[in-house]
């Protein structure tokens, strides 16, 4: 791409959920047009987007159709098939580059990345059998976490091992499915931050402020900002977040979990190679939002001022809690925003709000 996306020209975004929706949004917001693909016909992206291509995420004349009819590709989730991202990419420019999908999909190529950038994480072992979970779980003092490398989110598919024997741990490997697994130590953290990140085609990073986050069931449940950390916390946050970004010579908004210890340190917990649920108080808080910093990157502009306005909370709105618009909407400094999903399931998010408490502090 050389320069800036014209006014007018078309993005294409894999992935038609609610974050495909607001990246829909923010890229009307910039005069372009988008594309989706995504194989359910009623997405939350649907009812913001300029057209809908309905298939499946690695339907080979879907992609060539997207490929054709767009200038740009991104995606809203970490799980687009790699091979579908890079055949892509012999005919449309794809930001972020598949790379990063490659390295985010898989928790075991995940943590070896980070630590071979310098970035430090939990110890963590593979595991293809029972035995190797074994001599992992004694190599950890017989506690961890662990996991599926692949496919997990909100918690799913992860299960916590303390003070096990190997008595305790036939079989274990066959309840989580016979696929390959990762265990992780477990880290005796304070809380969880997350840093929202961009890089620019030219290079340029910027970082919003890290906030920090409470989950429940696995779920994202609030994000607060400022997060109660030293600035030395923040800056180490903020620093591993540019390292890795600069590591997959990324172009986009990246989200970086982390753990605090006790000393202030950080270690890292996961990359999500997209817009991320921890920075959805941006939209509220900031002059530009994490989803307009996305499509500022991935069509070329100069990437916004992340700073913020407003200390705040965010809470996302899960299964039934949609049904509190009425009450919400009552309450004073607070933006509210509703997914378009026709059905409420437990552990769904519906949307989100974020409250904000008053000047940046």
């Amino acid at each position: 791409m050389n320069g800036p996306l014209p006014q007018g020209s078309t993005i294409g975004i894999i992935g038609g959920g609610q974050l495909g929706r607001m990246l829909a949004m923010a890229a009307a917001r910039l005069g372009y047009r988008t594309i989706v693909l995504e194989p359910q016909a009623d997405c939350p992206a649907a009812q913001v987007t300029n057209r809908q291509i309905v298939a499946a995420y690695d339907d080979p004349q879907a992609l060539a159709e997207l490929g054709r009819t767009c200038d740009v590709v991104t995606y809203e989730f970490e799980n687009v098939p790699v091979g579908a991202a890079a055949a892509l990419a012999s005919r449309a420019e794809v930001s972020p580059p598949p790379m990063a999908l490659e390295v985010s999909q898989d928790r075991l190529a995940e943590k070896s990345f980070l630590n071979a950038a310098g970035i430090p994480t939990a110890s963590f072992r593979a595991v293809d059998s029972d035995d190797d979970l074994i001599a992992a779980c004694a190599a950890f003092d017989g506690s961890g976490v662990l996991k599926t490398r692949r496919m997990g989110y909100d918690g799913k598919g992860q299960r916590v091992l303390r003070g096990a024997t190997s008595g305790d741990l036939a079989g274990v490997y066959a309840t989580m499915g016979g696929v390959p697994l990762i265990f992780e130590s477990l880290i005796p953290f304070e809380r969880e931050i997350s840093v929202i990140g961009a890089r620019g085609r030219d290079g340029t990073v910027r970082c919003y402020d890290p906030v920090e986050n409470v989950h429940r069931d696995g779920i994202l449940h609030t994000s607060t900002v400022p997060a109660r950390i030293s600035a030395l916390t923040a800056a180490a946050a903020r620093k591993a977040a540019a390292v890795i970004l600069e590591a997959l010579s990324y172009v986009g908004v990246i989200g970086v979990e982390f753990f605090v210890l006790a000393d202030g340190s950080v270690l890292v917990n996961e990359i999500a190679p997209r817009v991320h649920n921890s920075g959805h108080w941006t939209e509220a808080a900031c002059a530009i939002s994490q989803f307009e910093q996305h499509i500022r990157a991935v069509a070329g502009l100069p990437l916004g001022d992340p700073s913020r306005h407003s200390d705040c909370v965010m809470e996302n709105l899960i299964g039934d809690d949609a049904s509190r618009l009425a009450e919400l909407a009552a309450q004073p400094d607070t933006v509210i925003h509703l997914y378009g999903k026709a059905e409420a399931r437990p552990g769904r998010k519906m949307g989100h709000f974020t409250r904000l408490l008053g000047p940046r502090s």
